[in-house]
């Protein structure tokens, strides 16, 4: 039985269905004659790498494009959405994987905006919404206050605020592509209660997760697209983690090995750091660790350990109450983010979307603004010598892109990482730091980034990455450093057990 027909043939009524559906995207297909049943009350997932067409056919769903060709039947019926708002007015809405938040507006406001609450006068009902917010933050069990800026919560909270707004609409069909890229294992769980309660109202929700093995604890249903094209369907009980990784990518591997250990002197020495958040209470306190070139650190640590204050301070982007940062046996703690980019400090960040991106330049500007001092001569740049620049880093990452003239926007959430990591390997540097850095990547991309650091490593490059992923610590690094409420807890060799690192953390093991 081909893939289509065992889809159509799956018990459980279809309360959405898309067939044949295409969309190109000029030269690029993005989707190729797809077909995909959404039913009542279930929870279908849908697999993919990055650049498989998952996220463009959520978005023909959920009324953001429209197909090149193929229909859509809702209830049985033939439909087309002319925009977000028809499909909202049908039941359907979407958590998209780049938060579409306001930062200078409100939780409430952003809950609410573009479908304001109003009084029997037409005036806005400001306490009405406010008092529907909060409700909406206790079930997500998250103690925000619904008048704080969007801005001031950490990326972790601003997802929360994300779904909060689907959660609003009351949807019958809920799409949610990866919600849980920001969010803390505590905050995952949370999530996974509410879609069951959402399931049992009835509620139909599409999951998208390239956190493979969290999203075979909720699914209902599999679908895997690869280049544009449905590879295999199952129910939950006839699939595992071998047969979503077979499916997506042809073959069943992991992330690598630690390079050989061709350790030189310290690249990097972190001298008694301490790192204060807002209101002056320090986030990292007394912390010391060395970093030689050619070693790969990774630090571990749960939500508000202070991994990415860590990198961040270091980096240049957050002030120090105490401590140094030398590189080289130089201190650089005076010196700017710039200066430290070209002393050969540079950092990955873990919210592409606001600071790794531009948004208004193409894929080729991005990958080359960090290191535009290569081909600049005087007050002009070289166009040849920046096309070298861009091709080479293309390769280098394997981004998935028509060219670097394509606009960033074209690309897939993994591919837009991509660029943030090829533009920073682009300065040369001597020491890297990246901050979650297979956030909203796929499991293919993720050996590709992995491989990519051990490279970098075995020829001299210092590399220190965080993870909340205890499966990503036992990959590629050589030294795994467990951080604990602002410290580090434990050190362990490539040998350590995921038991081991866990414990060391204060996550509960089952």
């Amino acid at each position: 039985m081909s893939i289509a027909a065992a889809h159509q043939d799956d018990s459980g009524e279809v309360v959405l269905a898309a067939r044949n559906i295409a969309k190109s995207f000029g030269s690029v297909h993005a989707l190729k004659g797809v077909n995909f049943k959404i039913h009542r009350g279930q929870v279908t997932t849908l697999f993919g790498e990055n650049g498989a067409g998952k996220s463009t056919l959520m978005k023909i769903l959920s009324g953001v494009l429209a197909p090149s060709s193929g229909d859509i039947t809702l209830d049985g019926a033939p439909i087309e959405f002319s925009d977000t708002i028809e499909a909202r007015e049908h039941g359907i809405s979407i958590i998209h994987q780049e938060l579409s938040l306001a930062p200078n507006l409100s939780v409430r406001d952003n809950v609410f905006m573009g479908r304001e609450l109003t009084t029997r006068t037409g005036s806005v009902d400001y306490a009405e919404e406010a008092r529907q917010t909060q409700l909406l933050m206790e079930e997500l069990e998250e103690d925000i206050d619904p008048l704080t800026p969007v801005e001031e919560l950490r990326l972790g909270q601003q997802q929360i605020v994300e779904i909060a707004r689907a959660l609003s609409i009351n949807s019958r069909i809920l799409i949610m592509d990866e919600p849980t890229s920001a969010l803390s294992a505590a905050e995952v769980e949370v999530l996974f209660k509410v879609i069951r309660d959402l399931k049992a109202r009835g509620v139909s929700i599409v999951y998208i997760s390239h956190h493979l093995e969290e999203a075979l604890q909720i699914t209902d249903h599999a679908v895997v697209l690869r280049d544009g094209v449905m590879t295999a369907y199952a129910r939950r009980e006839d699939i595992d983690l071998e047969w979503i990784v077979r499916n997506m990518v042809g073959e069943n591997f992991d992330l690598g090995s630690p390079p050989e250990a061709q350790f030189g002197d310290v690249a990097l020495s972190i001298d008694s750091v301490s790192v204060p958040d807002a209101s002056g209470v320090d986030l990292v306190r007394d912390l010391s660790l060395e970093v030689r070139s050619g070693e790969i650190v990774c630090i571990y640590g749960l939500m508000g350990a202070g991994r990415t204050e860590l990198l961040e301070a270091v980096a240049g982007r957050l002030n120090l109450t105490g401590g140094r940062v030398v590189l080289d046996g130089e201190d650089i703690s005076h010196l700017g983010i710039a200066e430290r980019i070209r002393r050969g400090l540079v950092l990955i960040p873990e919210d592409r979307q606001r600071d790794g991106l531009v948004q208004t330049m193409s894929v080729g500007q991005n990958l080359s603004l960090a290191s535009i001092g290569a081909f600049t001569r005087a007050l002009f740049t070289s166009p040849k010598l920046e096309n070298e620049v861009i091709d080479e880093s293309i390769d280098r990452v394997h981004i998935k892109t028509s060219g670097g003239s394509a606009p960033i926007g074209s690309l897939s959430g993994g591919n837009q990482q991509k660029v943030v990591i090829g533009k920073m390997m682009a300065t040369h540097p001597k020491v890297v730091l990246l901050d979650e850095p297979s956030r909203g990547i796929d499991i293919g991309a993720k050996a590709e980034v992995f491989k990519l650091l051990a490279e970098r490593a075995s020829g001299g490059v210092g590399v220190i990455y965080s993870t909340s992923e205890v499966g990503e610590c036992l990959s590629v690094a050589h030294r795994i450093v467990v951080m604990r409420r602002g410290r580090i807890a434990a050190e362990f060799g490539p040998d350590v057990t995921k038991a081991q690192i866990m414990a060391a953390s204060g996550e509960a093991i089952d």
